[in-house]
């Protein structure tokens, strides 16, 4: 007999709660809630089988705004639902939460799992998403002149594009979405990045023992100016010849 697995899922009964197991379902890989089997697996029958034939679909319709497969099944005389739930490339919430299914459990989503799944169901990563309070003239014009030499001496762009306005650049780089610079802007050019994403520094320190800090070093910065700090100050200071 088959297990519960991350796609596979038994109820005993129908609740409507279980309408955010559907929802989690959705939300990963899509999968399978059987109505009418026990924990062990046995087939134990649902009641008015008929009735929740009709009424399951309309309820995921109308509650989480998606489609699904309830089909009818007979095991050893017994009727079970089985509800079939494909994964939807939108996210999919349950009266405004957000449901994860993740091995054999439902997880609800909060905080910055939450923003990591809906930024990556609309085809987003972290640093894409927008900077609302970032504008071009907070960015450091070192920074970018550093970057246009470096980008230049690796021929990594075209001359051509490195020659463009910071602002054309900066869109030729996907730095930018909408009217508004992006988490990537702020780490790559910003002079105090820690001042939009927490812990954007590096820290470097040497140790005598597992316990024993002699000292550290704190650098800060742009991405691209925190590198070269740091090979300078691991060279100055922490490797021996």
């Amino acid at each position: 007999m088959a297990k519960e697995s991350q796609n596979t899922e038994w109820k005993r009964g129908w609740r409507d709660e279980y309408l955010k197991w559907i929802c989690g379902f959705a939300n990963a890989d899509g999968g399978v809630l059987v109505i009418g089997r026990n924990d062990c697996g046995e087939a134990v029958g649902v009641a008015d089988a008929a009735k929740l034939l009709e009424d399951i679909p309309n309820k995921v319709r109308d509650i989480l705004g998606i489609m699904v497969d309830v089909n009818l099944l007979m095991e050893r005389g017994a009727e079970l639902l089985e509800i079939r739930v494909e994964p939807y490339p939108s996210p999919v919430n349950y009266k405004g939460e957000y449901f994860y299914r993740s091995g054999s459990t439902n997880q609800m989503l909060k905080g910055a799992a939450l923003d990591r799944f809906l930024l990556r169901k609309h085809g987003r990563t972290w640093d894409g998403a927008p900077l609302p309070g970032l504008s071009q003239t907070d960015l450091d014009s070192g920074a970018l002149k550093t970057f246009r030499r470096l980008a230049l001496k690796s021929q990594r762009l075209p001359e051509t594009i490195l020659e463009e306005p910071d602002q054309s650049l900066l869109e030729k780089l996907r730095l930018v979405q909408g009217r508004f610079l992006t988490n990537a802007a702020a780490l790559l050019f910003h002079p105090e990045p820690e001042r939009f994403v927490g812990g954007a520094y590096l820290k470097i320190g040497y140790f005598e023992s597992n316990a024993e800090l002699h000292y550290q070093d704190e650098v800060c910065g742009g991405l691209i100016a925190q590198v070269n700090q740091t090979i300078e100050i691991l060279k100055a200071k922490y490797l021996r010849a």
